[in-house]
């Protein structure tokens, strides 16, 4: 029996597409750099620092400026549709300024110092602009990601939650893949290093266009919710925070989440290098075989968000993607490993692994905290997550230039020749899977807590009738 349109299957799964559409874009910005190092350093002349320090601008806002927190009270206070097109405008916003930053047009090194403390290391102003495009641009793509989770959360609580949720998150996936293995060939045609920011540029103007049309739906399904008397209004309170930080499974959950996607994305933005110089194979090729990891998340995340939907163990499925994450990543820092299809097979495990953990975690936070929180709660959540996602790169491109240059090599790189240094990994991936067993832990304290309180992370979503 359909009494609104949230009842209807046709109206919530295109829903769902629409708002997929603007994960897809987003996430393509937020990877399309990550084939381009060495062209980034070739010819803007960058450091492994400067490129390290240009990937973690994406928490920078978010982090220091709490800009997430502010983000999930906007979300409560003034509900998706609003929330959503300020998010997707700030990601315009920032894409513009990275591709300044990308484009030539900033040259030199950029330092602070105050007295005679160094506040900043000397950069090249290029990172600096760059980052700090990357850095609003994040604020607005995180803004976006909570705005999404609580509009599928809202349109299918009760049904197929974790099956949207999970699409969701794969469409994002698709994005991820295409930054994988099409900027160089972008760059190649283009004959320029900002050719990928342009065209994601006109995807996000397109994804801003494809959100509206959502807001239609979802206003009339405000309009709908009124008429049967049902309370949906927004109405943020400071209390919610201290609520949502005494929640013990809350932290498990959230801590779980940074330590996991440490151990993925910021994988991603050195893999394509990695897989170049530890397999020895060009990096136009090295470039599909991380895109293989997205693309297997891409089938494998929906098919367990229905298995979460239909037979529960939520908790569970948290834990055994945190242990294959362990596998891989160990597997990845042993030198002699460095055969081509053992390359191909640990990224199509570490997607599966990819697709384990979001097809629950995120399905397990609506279990936790009422659907008025939500929004905070997931700011919170991704707050703490953009404290991982801005320190690792920071770390592992520090850790590559002290202790894992084993050479140089002179490369020709879009047609001009530069000195490369060549890396062993061992050290980072080892970092990688301590990520990864901390998480095994906090995995097995969240299922303790659940089994504690009854949170029904272990019961499938899809309610009986």
């Amino acid at each position: 029996m359909i009494n609104n349109l949230r009842d209807s299957r046709w109206a919530r799964w295109l829903v769902l597409a629409l708002v997929s559409f603007t994960m897809l874009c987003m996430y393509y910005l937020t990877d399309a750099m990550a084939p381009l190092e060495e062209r980034l350093q070739a010819n803007l002349g960058w450091s492994g620092t400067d490129y390290g320090f240009f990937t973690s601008g994406y928490g920078w806002f978010n982090v220091f400026l709490l800009m997430l927190v502010f983000s999930g009270m906007i979300l409560d206070k003034m509900g998706t549709r609003f929330t959503g097109i300020l998010a997707i405008s700030i990601m315009i916003a920032g894409a513009l300024l990275k591709y300044w930053g990308i484009s030539g047009h900033v040259e030199g090194q950029f330092s602070i110092h105050m007295g005679s403390w160094e506040l900043l290391a000397p950069h090249a102003k290029s990172a600096v602009v760059s980052g700090l495009g990357f850095a609003i641009f994040g604020v607005g793509c995180e803004m976006f990601g909570i705005a999404a989770n609580k509009a599928v959360v809202r349109w299918f609580r009760g049904k197929e939650m974790a099956l949207a949720i999970g699409l969701n998150t794969s469409t994002g996936r698709i994005g991820t893949a295409l930054a994988m293995f099409t900027p160089i060939p972008l760059v190649k045609a283009a004959g320029n290093l900002s050719a990928p920011v342009i065209v994601a540029l006109f995807f996000l103007c397109l994804g801003l266009l494809v959100f509206i049309v959502f807001t239609m739906f979802d206003r009339r399904l405000d309009a709908e919710d009124a008429a049967a008397g049902t309370d949906n209004s927004d109405n943020f309170k400071f209390s919610d925070i201290v609520s949502i930080a005494k929640n013990r499974a809350f932290w498990y959950i959230t801590v779980l989440c940074v330590l996991f996607y440490s151990a993925v994305f910021p994988f991603i933005k050195f893999a394509v290098k990695l897989i170049s110089q530890k397999f020895d194979i060009p990096d136009s090729l090295a470039g599909w075989i991380p895109a293989l990891l997205p693309a297997s998340a891409l089938l494998l995340t929906p098919f367990f968000g229905s298995l979460y939907d239909k037979r529960g163990k939520g908790a569970t499925i948290m834990l055994i993607g945190s242990c294959l994450l362990v596998v891989v990543h160990l597997l990845f820092s042993i030198p002699s490993l460095d055969k081509l299809y053992m390359a191909i097979g640990l990224v199509m495990v570490l997607g599966i692994a990819f697709s384990l953990v979001p097809s629950a975690m995120w399905p397990s936070v609506a279990k936790i905290i009422p659907e008025k929180q939500l929004g905070t709660a997931y700011a919170m959540t991704f707050w703490v997550q953009n404290w991982g996602l801005m320190g690792v790169p920071l770390l592992i491109g520090y850790v590559r230039d002290k202790y894992c240059i084993i050479g140089t090599v002179d490369k020709v790189v879009d047609g001009a020749t530069s000195t490369v240094s060549l890396y062993n990994y061992t050290i980072p991936m080892l970092i990688f899977a301590c990520f990864g067993i901390l998480a095994i832990v906090f995995a097995l304290l969240l299922k303790h807590e659940d089994k504690r309180k009854s949170y029904g992370l272990e019961k499938p979503n899809i309610a009986k009738v």
